[in-house]
């Protein structure tokens, strides 16, 4: 479970969400603009607020009232933004590894299954030996969701993660995705602006405009709008104006 109560002000931009992430897999959805990528930063201890607390799993990580901040690298939550930040010197194998290092408890031979796990996860086990300038942009968020996976986080957050893939192929990650990380345990939040992804999956939604949260709640209710939008939509196919007139048949 995670709790927040964060405000923050980013020059106009007014930050104020308290809420409790109870839910497996949340889904944080919203306009572009609207605090999503915010809330993960906070929540990650990549940004500081300007007031609140943070606790994940029972343990507080931010607490701006005693001056808590918990360093990012200690909060044991993995971060998977839409730029894949990938080490450039390094191979796919070794930007994977990177996320186990200083892990004693771990073997070498457990490092390497861990490592061939992940990427076989996201369905990139054959480019373990590539560099990344050899990588396009729909692989290189592959090795960063798995090298984020690779630590086994205690929390997931994710950031439109693979937007560089077509629909097809997201919503097969996605997929796979959730099921691993439901038999791990492993609680995720995961950013969209797009209601296909949040309404695809059986999540629990955190709608989210103008730094507010508006709604949370199971993803048939709180995006019931959406979702007759979109139906409306495939249903309607091109307007009217765009259809090519009939021709009479011949009699």
């Amino acid at each position: 479970m995670v709790e927040v109560e964060l405000k923050a002000r980013r020059g106009g931009f007014h930050f104020d969400v308290a809420c409790r992430f109870a839910a497996p897999w949340t889904v944080v959805f919203g306009p572009s603009g609207a605090g999503k990528s915010t809330l993960l930063r906070l929540v990650a201890g990549l940004e500081s607020p300007d007031a609140g607390r943070v606790c994940i799993h029972g343990q507080y990580v931010t607490d701006t009232e005693i001056g808590l901040k918990v360093p990012a690298g200690r909060r044991r939550t993995g971060l998977v933004a839409q730029q894949p930040a990938l080490f450039p010197h390094l191979s796919v194998v070794e930007n994977v590894a990177y996320g186990l290092a200083g892990r004693i408890d771990l073997g070498r031979q457990t490092r390497q299954q861990r490592i061939g796990a992940v990427l076989d996860l996201v369905g990139a086990l054959h480019l373990a030996d590539r560099a990344p300038n050899a990588l396009s942009g729909g692989e290189a968020q592959r090795i960063a969701l798995a090298r984020a996976l690779a630590p086994m986080p205690r929390l997931l957050l994710l950031d439109e993660p693979l937007s560089a893939l077509d629909a097809s192929a997201r919503d097969q990650v996605l997929t796979d995705l959730q099921a691993w990380l439901k038999a791990e345990s492993i609680q995720t939040i995961l950013v969209t602006h797009d209601a296909a992804d949040a309404l695809a999956t059986e999540a629990e939604v955190a709608l989210i405009g103008e730094g507010k949260l508006t709604a949370i709640g199971p993803a048939s209710e709180v995006l019931a709008a959406e979702r007759d939008r979109l139906l409306g939509r495939l249903q309607t196919g091109p307007s009217a104006a765009n259809r090519p007139a009939r021709r009479s048949k011949a009699k």
